[in-house]
C-alpha cells in the first residue's frame, strides 16, 4: 500500500474517532442535561398526608435509591444512584425520614446526606408520673407504654446518685424533647436523667454550702420533697414556702398530710379512681402520709427545677399548714387555730362556688 493511500486511511480513521467522540460527547452531554433536570426538579408520588421511609444501618446505596423511588420520593432510581456516584465522597446516613412536600432529587440527598432525620417533640410538664410520660410518649409513637415503664421502674441510671431510689420516678427531668420514633424505652428514660443531672448539678451550684444536701438529707429526699412541692402548687412564688412547711413538719416529726402522697400510693396499687376518699386516707401504705410520719419512700411525680430548688433552699419561717384559698393558691399559718380559720374560710369559699353554680345551671341568680 502506498503511503499516500495510508495517509488517506489514518486521516478517515482519525476523522471517524473525531466524529463518534462528538457523537459520545453529545449523547454524554444530552444525558447529563437529563439528569440534571431530574435532580432540579420537585417529585412526590406518594399520598398527601406524607410517608415515612426508614434506612436501616448498613443498607447499600443501590438498595437507599430503589426503596426512595418505591416509596415514591424520588422519580427514578436509576437518576438517584448517579447522585450518589456524582456525590461519592457524602455518605447517606441511616434513621427514619419524612417527606411531606414535593423535593428535588438532590434536596432528597441532601436530608439524607445530613442525617435529618424525622424527630417528635415531646413536652413534659413538671410534676408528671411516670405513667403520665409513658402514656404521652406511646401516644406519639416515641416508644411504647411498657417498654418506657420497664426503663422507668429499674433505678440503676441513678444508683450512684440516690442508691435508695427504688425507680426513675423522680428523676425523669419535665422538659422539651426530641426523638425519633419507635424508640427503646431505655433509651429514651436515659435522656431524661441526663437532663435531671444537668439540672441538679445547676440547682447545687446556686446553693450556699451550709444548704448542701447531707447523709440525713441527701438526693432521694431532695427530690422526693421536692416533688411533693410540685404536686401541692402551680404557683411559682409558693414553692419555697410549701417546701418550708414540710422541712418544718419533718423537723417536729409531725405527718405530712400530703393528699397527693396518698394518691400515689392508690396509683401504685391499681386503686385510684380519680377521687380521693376519706376511707383513702386509712389506707395502711408507706405513701400514706397521714398515717406514716416522714418523707413517703420516694419521689411521687417528676419535679421541675423550681421545685428542686424550694426543696433544697426553703423559705425562712416556722409555718406548719396550708390550705387552698379557692383562686389557685394556699393561705399559710404557723398555729392549728390560724389553720383552722383559714380551713373555714376556704369550705365557705367552696360552698359559695357551688350555689354559684347550682344557679347557673338552673339559670336563676345565685344568693
Amino acid at each position: 500500500m502506498s503511503a499516500a493511500r495510508m495517509r488517506g486511511r489514518a486521516s478517515a480513521l482519525r476523522a471517524a474517532i473525531v466524529a463518534l467522540v462528538a457523537i459520545v460527547a453529545s449523547l454524554a452531554a444530552g444525558a447529563a442535561g437529563v439528569l440534571r433536570a431530574d435532580w432540579s426538579t420537585p417529585y412526590a408520588g406518594y399520598a398527601a398526608g406524607g410517608v415515612f421511609v426508614e434506612i436501616p444501618r448498613g443498607m447499600g446505596e443501590a438498595e437507599i435509591a430503589r426503596m426512595l423511588e418505591a416509596s415514591g420520593v424520588v422519580r427514578s432510581a436509576l437518576s438517584f444512584r448517579a447522585l450518589e456516584v456524582w456525590h461519592r465522597h457524602e455518605r447517606l446516613e441511616a434513621g427514619e425520614y419524612r417527606f411531606e412536600k414535593p423535593e428535588t432529587p438532590e434536596q432528597v440527598f441532601d436530608a439524607l446526606a445530613h442525617g435529618r432525620i424525622y424527630l417528635v417533640t415531646v413536652t413534659i410538664p413538671e410534676g408528671e408520673t411516670m405513667f403520665d410520660i409513658a402514656g404521652q410518649l406511646e401516644a406519639k409513637s416515641v416508644t411504647t407504654r411498657e417498654g418506657f415503664l420497664a426503663a422507668a421502674r429499674s433505678p440503676g441510671l441513678v444508683a450512684d446518685l440516690a442508691p435508695g431510689a427504688s425507680s426513675l420516678e423522680g428523676f425523669l427531668f419535665p422538659a422539651t424533647y426530641q426523638f425519633p420514633r419507635h424508640q427503646p424505652g431505655q433509651k429514651i428514660a436515659e435522656a431524661m436523667v441526663r437532663r435531671f443531672r444537668e439540672a441538679w448539678t445547676e440547682s447545687l451550684a446556686k446553693l450556699p454550702e451550709d444548704r448542701k444536701p447531707t447523709a440525713a438529707f441527701g438526693p432521694l429526699q431532695a427530690v422526693t420533697l421536692a416533688s411533693l412541692v410540685e404536686k401541692e402548687t402551680g404557683v411559682p412564688e409558693e414553692r419555697p414556702l410549701v417546701a418550708s412547711v414540710f422541712r418544718n413538719r419533718l423537723r417536729k416529726n409531725i405527718a405530712l398530710d400530703c393528699d397527693p402522697t396518698v394518691i400515689y400510693g392508690l396509683m401504685l396499687a391499681g386503686r385510684y379512681n380519680g377521687q380521693l376518699l376519706l376511707a383513702d386516707l386509712r389506707v395502711d401504705s408507706p405513701y400514706n402520709t397521714y398515717r406514716r410520719r416522714g418523707l413517703p419512700p420516694g419521689p411521687i411525680a417528676n419535679p421541675g427545677e423550681a421545685s428542686l430548688r424550694a426543696a433544697l433552699d426553703p423559705a425562712a419561717g416556722d409555718w406548719l399548714y396550708f390550705v387552698a384559698t379557692g383562686d389557685g393558691g394556699h393561705a399559710f399559718s404557723k398555729t392549728l387555730a390560724e389553720h383552722n380559720k383559714n380551713v373555714a374560710r376556704y369550705r365557705k369559699h367552696e360552698a359559695q362556688a357551688r350555689r354559684e353554680a347550682r344557679a347557673h345551671a338552673a339559670g336563676r341568680p345565685a344568693r
